[in-house]
């Protein structure tokens, strides 16, 4: 007979849990109260007591609020055990597990070692081949993995192993990008284009393929965190936050430091 429950604050901001009846739990509710002023009145889920308030006088119009010296916690635990038994479907614990912390340690440091040694070999890699600019994509690289953890900080976001494969696939996505950058510029270079005519046709001619797939994978990620739960959800939120930041720091934060690097200069050659 109850319809809801929920957390409401005095003027004071004091928490309490405001709960309403439908019309045949309004009947009731009013009866049992003003049959039982002063006395307690329990509030079980489970054959278990969670809370025991005193009725204070009868109680009408199928809104009661449930007051005294609650945290907020305590509050909304309350409300959800209140809406919990308003389900017409009884609980029963079928099988319970618990999982020891040191088995999700040891995951979270096998994903974080395989951000380590995969990532050594994405740096290793694009510094041979492509040089100078290999090594200009590595701090992009490296940038990118900052500011997603500090995005992740801010958003209060625990590092989970679906989040270390968030972070591992921003890594390919951000090389990605800077390879198709270099090989534009590449293929400029052997059409017979000066270093820095090369450089702004690669950056611009490159600008929309990198669009469409950062895009479409942040679509993805987008439905991911609306229709998934927990991990996935956990994996969404990294992918979607690291797409916007590998974006940013292709496209943008490599031109800049290029330009300053070059600014003034003759170039003849590029190391690409």
């Amino acid at each position: 007979m109850l319809t809801d429950a929920r957390v409401n604050f005095t003027q004071y901001n004091e928490p309490y849990v405001s709960i309403t009846f439908n019309r045949q739990g309004d009947r009731k509710f009013a009866q049992l109260t003003g049959e039982h002023v002063g006395e307690r009145m329990a509030i079980v889920l489970d054959n278990v007591v969670f809370s025991a308030p005193v009725i204070r006088e009868k109680i009408e119009g199928g809104r009661a609020q449930i007051s005294g010296s609650f945290t907020t916690e305590e509050s909304h635990d309350l409300a959800i055990i209140l809406r919990a038994g308003a389900l017409p479907a009884p609980v029963k614990i079928v099988e319970e597990r618990t999982v020891g912390p040191t088995l999700g340690r040891d995951s979270v440091d096998q994903g974080l070692a395989s951000i380590l040694i995969g990532g050594a070999m994405v740096l290793l890699f694009m510094g041979i081949y492509y040089k100078g600019f290999g090594w200009l994509a590595n701090m992009a690289v490296m940038l990118n993995v900052l500011m997603l953890m500090a995005a992740l900080a801010m958003l209060q976001a625990t590092l989970t192993m679906p989040g270390i494969a968030g972070a591992v696939l921003l890594m390919g996505m951000s090389v990605d990008a800077n390879v198709l950058i270099f090989e534009r510029i590449r293929e400029e270079l052997r059409l017979g284009k000066t270093p820095l005519a090369a450089i702004d046709h690669g950056y611009s001619r490159a600008f929309a393929t990198i669009l469409d797939s950062h895009i479409t994978t942040l679509i993805t990620g987008i439905v991911l965190y609306i229709f998934g739960t927990g991990p996935v959800r956990g994996f969404a939120v990294t992918l979607s936050v690291g797409l916007v930041i590998s974006m940013y720091t292709a496209v943008f934060v490599t031109r800049v430091v290029l330009d300053m690097l070059l600014q003034g200069r003759h170039v003849k050659k590029l190391s690409v």
